[in-house]
């Protein structure tokens, strides 16, 4: 018996040694800087931010791939370069054919990572590739964005916020004060947009389209939102949400402030109506914050100021908020995706996030980015900053592509006058509600 327990012991402790020393391999393997030798192309979609000299909207980018090639010349990093209104239909196509890149962005009107591309496992957790400091140093919000089931899904670079814009020197030349602080009601907001109307000038104008929230906070100041807290019932045709988008009817067809193009889906029309010197027949409008630097550029030097939405019936003033960044996709290739991560870690530090914030129109996701100040010197984006207190996010339903397809098709139909209000956001419901039950 002594023999037998002796032996069993002496098994036991070749075994602990065994073990002792694959673990230590396994630690050894997870720090090993083995990746660093890895060789390949790393693919990136990209769309376009800022434009230099030569009107070219990737160069701050081709810079990065350019300084990343250099530090590591066995890596090759090819640049697709993708306009934001066809990212999510070229990455679904993509996906469909399992011929997805790298490395893609997150539209910062979009706000928030493809819940259904996490579903379908194609967007890989980044949880391994940065430690617990290296996410505190990002806005809680901005990193809840990108998280699902407690994993990290992207890296996000850049907060934004819807804001109005007004054009003052139409507000001067019609003699009609801008409201006081940036703040008014909605009654206030008609009364104004009707003492600017005139003489070949509009109000206000906005558009519709899949992606885009200019006009929603429209539709959420009375207390509307488009789902439920747990997002598994239709909520837009609540009392609350018909009569925002009744306000927002009213002011083309009730109010007469608003072109007949106000609805339609021409963003560059609509942006060139407020903003190009030899048009400017519209004094205010709704942006996400990107167009206040735009709007500061020698191409669109425009005089202007930022202000909240008009509040409705809850009293607070409402708009919606997104966060853009960037995610990876999956490999099985580990070295290939750890030089990946360090990729996206090279474009969104702290020191290009103040880049991007300066350039772009954006507030950085990181603490450290903020606190280098990089509106200081720049009063309209410090006031829009102050504005995303009172952002709400869109909903992150892994199908809200196609929810986000059926409400603002809807939307189009009633401001172009085809629909009631009420009976828009009921028919978009059926969609909806339809895609909600699968």
């Amino acid at each position: 018996m002594k023999k037998w327990v002796m032996g069993f012991i002496s098994v036991m402790l070749i075994l602990g040694i065994f073990v002792g020393c694959s673990n230590k391999d396994a630690s050894k393997d997870q720090n090993s800087d083995d990746w660093k030798d890895w060789e390949g192309t790393i693919t990136m979609w990209e769309g376009p931010r800022w434009a230099d000299k030569d009107d070219n909207k990737y160069h701050w980018i081709e810079e990065k791939i350019s300084e990343f090639e250099k530090e590591y010349p066995n890596v090759k990093i090819k640049l697709v370069k993708t306009p934001w209104a066809e990212m999510n239909d070229k990455l679904s196509v993509a996906i469909a054919g399992r011929a997805w890149p790298d490395i893609a962005p997150v539209d910062i009107s979009g706000g928030s990572v493809n819940q259904n591309h996490i579903k379908q496992g194609v967007i890989a957790p980044l949880d391994e590739y940065f430690t617990d400091e290296d996410k505190s140093d990002f806005y809680e919000n901005a990193l809840e964005a990108y998280t699902t089931d407690g994993k990290l899904y992207g890296v996000p670079t850049s907060i934004s916020v819807h804001t109005m814009l007004l054009n003052l020197d139409i507000f001067e030349e019609k003699g009609v004060e801008p409201p006081e602080d940036g703040k008014w009601t909605y009654d206030e907001f008609v009364e104004k947009m009707k003492a600017l109307t005139g003489d070949g000038v509009d109000g206000f104008s906005t558009y519709i389209l899949p992606g885009y929230y200019e006009a929603w906070p429209f539709l959420l100041m009375d207390g509307g939102y488009p789902l439920n807290e747990d997002m598994t019932e239709y909520t837009f045709d609540s009392e609350e949400a018909i009569s925002g988008l009744q306000k927002l009817v009213d002011l083309k067809y009730k109010h007469d402030v608003a072109p007949e193009s106000m609805g339609g889906q021409d963003v560059g029309g609509t942006w060139k109506a407020w903003a190009a010197s030899d048009q400017r027949t519209v004094a205010v409008e709704p942006w996400a914050t990107w167009a206040i630097a735009s709007a500061q550029t020698d191409d669109f030097k425009t005089n202007f100021m930022v202000a909240e939405y008009p509040t409705g019936d809850t009293g607070e003033p409402v708009t919606i908020g997104g966060v853009g960044g960037y995610v990876m996709f999956n490999s099985e290739d580990e070295a290939k995706k750890r030089m990946t991560a360090e990729f996206i870690k090279h474009i969104t530090s702290t020191d290009e996030q103040v880049t991007m914030a300066k350039n772009y129109g954006t507030f950085p996701a990181r603490v450290s980015a903020a606190d280098q100040e990089p509106f200081a010197d720049n009063p309209q984006m410090a006031r829009a900053q102050e504005l995303s207190q009172h952002a709400v996010p869109v909903p992150r339903h892994e199908n809200w592509a196609r929810i986000d397809e059926a409400i603002q098709k809807e939307l189009q139909l009633a401001l172009n006058g085809e629909k009631e209000p009420a009976e828009a956001l009921k028919d978009a419901g059926e969609a909806v509600n339809s895609i909600l039950s699968e």
